[in-house]
């Protein structure tokens, strides 16, 4: 996946939604889907859930879909980044029980849950940074 601004003005993330121990798949399939809406409110390009790995060893079939991972794209131009982030680190903070959000550029990840505002703005500072060329 190529995240790099220089690849046509377009950055291509992965959002992967860790939810806690106690979630099932159908509760984990509603939440990502209410993580997608909001993520679709802030300029991106596409977003689309993400095509699924191997099956698990005993598996009847392949998983069409990783539960909980989309593939976002927008433009690398416009604050758009940093926005998504923040989107999800709101989102995260508005849950009850201990989600984790893992956001992957070119091969780097950058793994959200809830922080105080300064370690907050601290670690996405950077990572944005990383990809925006900013």
């Amino acid at each position: 996946m190529n995240g790099s601004p220089e690849a046509g003005g377009v950055i291509r993330v992965r959002v992967e939604l860790l939810p806690d121990a106690d979630v099932d798949a159908d509760l984990h399939d509603r939440l990502t889907r209410r993580l997608r809406r909001e993520l679709s409110e802030v300029g991106v390009e596409s977003i689309r859930t993400a095509p699924g790995g191997p099956a698990p060893e005993g598996a009847k079939s392949p998983d069409p879909v990783t539960v909980g991972a989309l593939l976002v794209a927008f433009s690398a131009s416009g604050g758009v980044f940093t926005s998504l982030v923040g989107v999800l680190q709101d989102w995260l903070d508005r849950q009850s029980a201990r989600h984790r959000i893992v956001v992957t550029v070119d091969g780097d990840s950058l793994e959200l849950e809830r922080a105080t505002a300064a370690e907050r703005r601290e670690l996405i500072g950077a990572f944005v940074r990383r990809h925006s060329g900013g």
